[in-house]
């Protein structure tokens, strides 16, 4: 079971699946099915609300699918898993971010700038070589 922002993701929509992980650990990771691949259906999701379950739907698509494997014991990857999971659709629960309001520079951030254009304009003048005059 995972909480969502206030949502329960039953166990019974989730769908695991065990394998033998990779890389060091001897004789544990050769016998063990220690890796973990947790997926869940966003598409027949009963968690969330219908207007969660589209945004979830456009962000992500019908199946999220996490792999955790980092760790020697199931356990410890199945809540690694979960964890990740939780924070890929809390990400992907997040409301839009606020449209931009276009607006123009002030008069006077506008004078200031071209105040400073003018006085390093100056400074670059004066290092050149003196005039023949």
């Amino acid at each position: 079971m995972i909480v969502v922002s206030g949502h329960v993701v039953t166990d019974s929509e989730l769908a695991w699946r065990f394998s033998r992980s990779s890389g060091p650990g001897g004789q544990h990771v050769n016998t063990s099915d220690t890796r973990v691949q947790l997926t869940f259906d966003v598409a027949s999701s009963q968690a969330f609300p219908e207007h969660l379950r589209q945004r979830l739907l456009d962000r992500l698509g019908p199946t999220v699918t996490v792999t955790a494997s980092e760790h020697r014991s199931q356990a410890r990857n199945r809540s690694a898993a979960e964890e990740r999971l939780a924070a890929i659709l809390e990400r992907a629960l997040a409301p839009p971010p606020r449209k931009r309001v276009a607006t123009k520079p002030s008069k006077g951030s506008q004078r200031r700038r071209l105040d400073q254009k003018k006085a390093r304009g100056q400074t670059k003048r004066l290092r050149g070589r003196p005039s023949a005059d």
